[in-house]
């Protein structure tokens, strides 16, 4: 995609994001930080800023791969390249949280399909993440409408999104 198609795209699934039931009122958000062509976040992310939202982003263990800390952040500067040269968290300027404190988690996929389940790319970052969530805690998969299939192969230890939201539809999971 150009960049101006993931531009546009990204705008509809961030529409689409702030259409989900209950979004308004959440309280303590886990984005993702977008990486080379994936749905960007950063319009969300500012306005969950402006909202007084907490906002937290993941920070890769580089001694555990796969492993995943979660860090509150309240600006660019509280970034740096972190595993793959994804933006993270600087754990030396940013707060450690509980993932169980969060109210949303918005998750990135290489695919997802109608019941919500994703193929990510490859880490199991968050195939561990996504089950030490409360039961409570509302997912949101975001993907460009191409990235969606019927039925994606499963494990045992897949856990779905309750949403996907893409930049034609949402669509709520039906696992």
């Amino acid at each position: 995609m150009t960049p101006d198609d993931v531009q546009k795209r990204s705008l509809a699934i961030q529409d689409r994001v702030r259409g989900v039931p209950g979004w308004e009122t959440m309280r303590t958000v886990l984005v993702y930080l977008p990486f080379q062509n994936e749905a960007d976040t950063w319009a969300l992310i500012h306005e969950l800023w402006d909202q007084r939202v907490q906002t937290l982003a993941p920070c890769c263990r580089p001694d555990c791969p796969g492993e995943m800390d979660i860090y509150a952040f309240q600006s660019v500067q509280d970034l740096r390249p972190g595993t793959f040269t994804i933006p993270e968290p600087d754990p030396l300027l940013c707060t450690l949280v509980d993932p169980r404190a969060c109210d949303c988690v918005l998750v990135p996929g290489a695919a997802f399909d109608r019941s919500g389940f994703r193929l990510g790319f490859g880490g199991g970052y968050y195939d561990r993440l996504l089950p030490g969530l409360s039961n409570e805690t509302l997912t949101i998969g975001l993907a460009y409408d191409f990235q969606i299939v019927e039925h994606l192969p499963r494990e045992s230890h897949d856990q779905p999104v309750r949403v996907v939201c893409t930049d034609q539809e949402s669509i709520q999971a039906r696992s």
